[in-house]
């Protein structure tokens, strides 16, 4: 089970780094604007999305 734990980490960080190096950010300002920023957005974009569904369905 921890193998598959360090697959995944390892391959979440080296896309971090690869994001990095494309967007010439670095692999710290990718992590930061990812955990952050983008996270937080889309945990409530997607909260917005649900709520709008729940009183759609309560129209109905």
């Amino acid at each position: 089970m921890q193998e598959i734990v360090y697959i995944i980490f390892n391959l979440a960080e080296a896309g971090l780094i690869f994001l990095g190096i494309i967007t010439g950010l670095g692999y710290e300002m990718v992590n930061y604007l990812l955990f952050v920023y983008i996270q937080p957005g889309l945990i409530i974009f997607f909260f917005i999305l649900w709520r709008r569904e729940k009183k759609k369905k309560q129209k109905i």
